[in-house]
This record gives structure tokens, sequence and C-alpha cells, in this order.
């Protein structure tokens, strides 16, 4: 990879890992003020969904954070854009959509459909009534 391409991704990822470091600071300092006093307990409950769909946010994005770390890791010790599966380079278009990625579509795809074939219509087998059904 070139140099111009690890800078790119350098400071791409820098920024993501400021701006989800600054989320979580907000989400602090919303939880730190003082609880309001809710008489109807359908307001209390509709608080108490904001808040769990807020933490359930944060927590998705410290664990971006953390693979946005490993990235900038791998940037520092030159095995960034290389899969970890096969060992090839990881294209950069692929990259450029998921900068945190460490593997190539090729490996993800086998990995998330394990013994599974994509099947185009035409490949797909015929499909006959079974003998003694009633037709329809």
């Amino acid at each position: 990879m070139k140099k111009k391409d690890i800078e790119y991704f350098r400071n791409l990822l820098n920024d993501r890992l400021e701006e989800l470091l600054s989320h979580g600071d907000d989400t602090v300092s919303g939880m730190t003020v003082p609880k309001e006093n809710f008489p109807d307990p359908t307001d209390r409950a509709s608080l108490e969904t904001d808040r769990n769909f807020m933490l359930r946010i944060r927590d998705r994005e410290h664990k971006l954070i953390k693979k946005v770390k490993k990235a900038l890791q791998r940037i520092e010790n030159g095995s960034f854009g290389i899969c970890d599966s096969c060992g090839e380079p990881i294209a950069i278009k692929r990259l450029k959509a998921r900068p945190v990625t460490t593997q190539c579509i090729e490996c993800k795809t086998k990995e998330e459909w394990p013994g599974k074939r994509i099947l185009r219509p035409s490949q797909l087998p015929i499909m006959t009534p079974l003998r003694g059904c009633a037709k329809f």
C-alpha cells in the first residue's frame, strides 16, 4: 500500500476515534444530570427506554473504538490492509467502506456463509409436487 493511502487511513481513523470519544463524553454528562420526577409512569418508562437505547448505541460505539484502535496499531506495525485469513492485500475500495476490516471480501464472505453456496435462479432445483398430493 502506498504511503499516501496509509496517511489517508490514519487520518480517517484518528478523526473517527475523536468523534466516537466525544459522543461517549456527551452520554456520560447527559446521564449525570439530576433525575426528573415524573408523576406519570408512561413518561418515566419512555425516559428509561430512551436511556437504554442510548446505552446500547454507546456500547456499539465502544466496540467500534476498540476496532479503530486496533486498526491504528496495524498501521503502525505495517500489517494494515493485509487480510488476516489469506495474507492477500485488502482492496482499497473495501478499506474505504470499512477501514477497521481485517479480512478481504472473499474471506469475509466465506466466514459469513460457511458451507453455503449462493445460487442463481437458473441454478435452483426444479420443485415437483409429491405423489399423492392434492392439486390446487
